[in-house]
């Protein structure tokens, strides 16, 4: 990431701050105590082992759980700030708030122009008199309608299987069906939930490019849980590692995956045997290396007091 879009985005104002949210499933505390804040523009990314609480994190954000504790905040240093929690998803998605799933979530009979279209449909205002009677109100919206789910499909690069039935698409289409069909809603803010899993290496590098025209192109703010630390390094502007519900560190990429509590949290400690785990599923890449080489992080190679 440059310096310039580094600095602009450090400029730009916050669309999305979480304030001590803790949430909890009945003894079970899936989130303790979250804080984070996301600026405009920007691609965020919340990284963490499984069972770590990300999606519980993304689930509080779309209005799918309720914290028992803190605060999540909608454009929070706008005229306007909303309150997240306690609403419904779908009003949280008429906010400006978008998302993907883990596994998909597309109409498998219905194809991929209509599934665009679904999502399209929801910012139209026409009511069922409307739509009964096809009043030109109707008819130009409509129309409008389908030009934009027609924009959204070139943008992904599906307008040519806008006709086939979405269980007929590749698996690396239908993830960009998906971001197409959230695309259609008209998010500030868009939530990616582990986009990449699954996809091949062809695929994931044109997730990668998709997901960085999001941002460049429409200037959507993207939040990103993704396991592939290739994914995510590439990407993002800062992460934030969670462990347990917790935050562990924040940073950019080059912090981060030196962050001797983000080691610890994907190697783990040395047992009462004497031997180290091994690295935990999705670890950043300076964990794996020190992984195989434990003085990596000793010495003249430590990371400064700034990287930390």
């Amino acid at each position: 990431m440059s310096d310039s879009t580094t600095a602009a985005t450090t400029e730009a104002d916050l669309i999305i701050e979480v304030d001590h949210v803790t949430l909890r499933f009945g003894g079970v505390t899936s989130l303790l105590d979250i804080s984070l804040v996301q600026h405009r523009h920007e691609i965020l990314s919340v990284i963490g082992p499984n069972g770590a609480g990300k999606t519980s994190l993304f689930n509080c954000v779309t209005g799918v759980y309720v914290p028992q504790v803190g605060s999540i905040t909608f454009r929070p240093e706008s005229a306007h700030p909303v309150t997240v929690v306690g609403r419904k998803p779908h009003r949280v998605n008429r906010l400006g708030i978008a998302r993907t799933f883990q596994s998909s979530r597309l109409f498998n009979a219905l194809t991929a122009f209509e599934n665009v279209k679904i999502g399209v449909e929801s910012r139209f205002h026409t009511g069922p008199v409307g739509a009964m009677l096809h009043l030109p109100r109707t008819r130009r919206e409509e129309h409008r309608g389908d030009n934009r789910t027609k924009e959204l499909l070139e943008f992904v690069g599906l307008r040519d299987r806008a006709d086939e039935v979405a269980s007929g698409l590749p698996y690396g289409d239908r993830r960009r069906l998906e971001i197409a069909r959230a695309l259609g809603t008209s998010p500030e803010l868009l939530l990616l939930d582990e986009p990449a899993a699954g996809a091949n290496p062809a695929e994931k590098a044109d997730l990668s490019s998709l997901i960085e025209r999001v941002r460049s192109e429409i200037g959507i703010s993207v939040l990103l849980i993704e396991h592939d630390m290739g994914v995510v390094m590439s990407l993002a502007d800062r992460i934030v590692v969670l462990n347990f519900g917790e935050v562990i560190a924040e940073g950019t990429p080059s912090q981060v995956q030196r962050d001797p509590a983000v080691i610890e949290a994907y190697l783990g400690t040395v047992n009462e045997n004497g031997h180290e785990p091994p690295a935990a599923e999705g670890a950043p890449p300076a964990v794996a290396q020190t992984r195989q080489n434990p003085s990596a992080h000793s010495g003249g190679n430590s990371p400064s007091s700034e990287e930390r």
